[in-house]
């Protein structure tokens, strides 16, 4: 019999947190799939891995692999996935008990019903390391019908810094595919992309009100890290890349007007947040790659592009002084950290 959902968990040097993630996915028994990418660890992640795959051969399987970052192991883990919807969980992450339950319990009634949507949001928590407190993250019950079937005009507008990240996602598979481009290897921020680029094909979906996935915040080593998205505002920039032309705006414009609202929203979004730590400090590299990027725009999708040069949250930045430009993104990184601590 089919598994209900297939549980990627992209792994590297995660000796210290696999077991915590694993376990929690475990709570889903002969229901899920596990699949452990080991992403070429150095630690005793390999050994883990095997270690579970033995134990619980009929729910966890492996692959080992040479190292391909963060989107080599979601691209893996979906090629090999067998179950009826996809999910991704990093390996320093985990789910809750209770929502795992919740969710099963669910997906089993719409299956029951033959009524499975092409895709389920569930809420997210912000587990800060430095504190021991949370933040919980609900843009989905604020702009989505709750414990109901809906489509894309039923979503209410997202503003500001509100999105759909990964974590709140899980694809039904089959769909996750029809619109699918393997992510990029040895790049961060892949995430971005992951949750944009299959939008167009996900028509029914369903909201569950559980806080779902748990997300370990605050190590000095994450992605997210201020100092790490400084220094690796190239490959924000390449995923931005990807996502600028991932659907063309005439594309864009054909869709409903609810995924269309808000796919013109994120491509917004991920154009400020490239624009903001391409332009945290001023120096002539990133000053080069910012006349380069928008040469790119400008030659993909001009209609996309007037829109993001003129009609954008990231207008302002663009028009002012580069010296400018850095005291206004710290600053307001600063003043979004204090309240969400997200890096």
């Amino acid at each position: 019999m089919q598994k209900l959902i297939t549980f990627a968990v992209p792994s590297y040097n995660s000796e210290k947190y696999l077991h915590k993630c694993i376990d929690s996915l475990l709570v889903g028994g002969e229901d899920v799939e596990i699949i452990i990418v080991n992403d070429g660890s150095k630690d005793a992640t390999a050994e883990i891995a095997d270690r579970y795959a033995e134990t619980y051969p009929s729910i966890v399987r492996v692959i080992h692999k040479e190292n391909g970052g963060h989107g080599s192991g979601v691209n893996f883990g979906l090629h090999a996935a067998t179950g009826l919807y996809y999910k991704v969980v990093d390996s320093d992450d985990w789910a809750d008990e209770e929502a795992m339950k919740r969710l099963i319990a669910t997906i089993k009634t719409h299956v029951a019903q033959n009524k499975e949507p092409d895709i389920y949001f569930v809420n997210y928590v912000y587990e800060h390391v430095e504190d021991n407190t949370q933040y919980v993250n609900r843009d989905c019950a604020r702009k989505m019908p709750i414990g109901k079937f809906f489509g894309w005009d039923d979503v209410k507008t997202f503003v500001a810094n509100e999105g759909l990240m990964m974590h709140a996602l899980i694809y039904k598979r089959e769909k996750l595919l029809e619109n699918w481009h393997d992510l990029p290897e040895k790049t961060f921020y892949v995430d971005e992309l992951y949750a944009y680029q299959p939008l167009p094909s996900m028509k029914t979906m369903y909201y569950l009100d559980v806080d779902f996935y748990r997300y370990f915040i605050g190590r000095v080593d994450q992605s997210i890290n201020i100092a790490n998205l400084t220094k690796r505002y190239e490959q924000q920039n390449r995923v931005f890349k990807c996502i600028f032309a991932a659907h063309s705006y005439d594309d864009i414009m054909a869709q409903p007007k609810g995924l269309r609202k808000y796919m013109l929203h994120w491509v917004s979004i991920t154009y400020l947040l490239t624009v903001c730590f391409m332009n945290y400090y001023d120096d002539e590299e990133r000053r080069k790659n910012y006349a380069e990027l928008w040469e790119f725009l400008e030659k993909t999708d001009k209609k996309l592009y007037n829109k993001l040069r003129y009609r954008s949250l990231g207008t302002l930045i663009h028009w002012m002084p580069w010296k400018m430009r850095g005291f206004f993104v710290r600053t307001g990184y600063a003043i979004i950290r204090k309240f969400m601590k997200v890096g």
